[in-house]
């Protein structure tokens, strides 16, 4: 009997270190990339709203783009107007969660909560949820299919939370991203409204049109996909 309980505590790690492959890294079942032959990609950020809301709607403005953004509840209370000038603007909002912590760090209740509030929940339909720092735990994809949300990653870093310079991350975003592709940039970091400018205007040099995530459409990552993500997860 006290073999059993001793080993618990590494069954409970190996449970969460492949919730974390399978779902994070690899992706398998949530929805990621889009049809890899039409001229279209997803500019999606996580964060907002916030301080740096406004900007990011100029640049989108500018250029005539329409964009994704993924919010937490506690910004959706703190900048009521920035929601809806999102939402006035034409753009997307789906859940990134109630709070911003990793699904490893809730108990399962409080994941529960976290993945099934959002900000149009009263709206019908099939909803989005982004998980803070795409985390999983053993039990965020059920949690998901039970409150009707469509676990949505990406395929693209900008890597904004760096101290890279705008044109540098811009540079390597523009490198890894295909026809298809879902871009990460986040609602917060000082560097990510001129990072959008020159992604807006290097995507119009390749003939890649920025849509509405729902409009790319995204696709559920399958087993080929999840093993190239896994490959670029870990550097090869």
């Amino acid at each position: 009997m006290r073999r059993r309980w001793l080993l618990l505590p590494g069954a409970a790690l190996l449970a969460a270190g492949l919730a974390d492959l399978l779902g994070r890294a690899a992706g398998w079942g949530a929805l990621g990339p889009g049809d890899r032959t039409s001229p279209r990609v997803a500019l999606t950020f996580d964060d907002g709203p916030g301080e740096r809301t406004g900007d990011l709607l100029a640049v989108l403005a500018r250029h005539g783009a329409r964009a994704t953004f993924f919010v937490t509840a506690p910004a959706c209370v703190a900048h009521p107007d920035l929601l809806r000038a999102i939402r006035d603007a034409g753009h997307e909002v789906e859940a990134h969660g109630r709070w911003h912590t990793h699904a490893l760090l809730l108990p399962a209740w409080c994941e529960w909560a976290q993945v099934s509030w959002h900000p149009r929940a009263a709206e019908p339909g099939l909803h989005l949820y982004r998980p803070p720092y795409g985390g999983h735990a053993p039990l965020t994809r059920l949690l998901a299919r039970l409150a009707r949300r469509g676990v949505a990653l990406w395929d693209v870093e900008g890597r904004d939370w760096t101290s890279a310079p705008a044109a540098n991350l811009a540079e390597g975003a523009l490198a890894r991203t295909r026809p298809g592709s879902v871009i990460l940039l986040h609602d917060g970091p000082p560097v990510t409204p001129e990072l959008l400018d020159r992604l807006l205007v290097g995507l119009n040099e390749r003939g890649l049109t920025p849509v509405l995530l729902r409009d790319l459409p995204p696709r559920r990552i399958g087993w080929r996909e999840g093993l190239r993500r896994v490959r670029a997860s870990y550097g090869r």
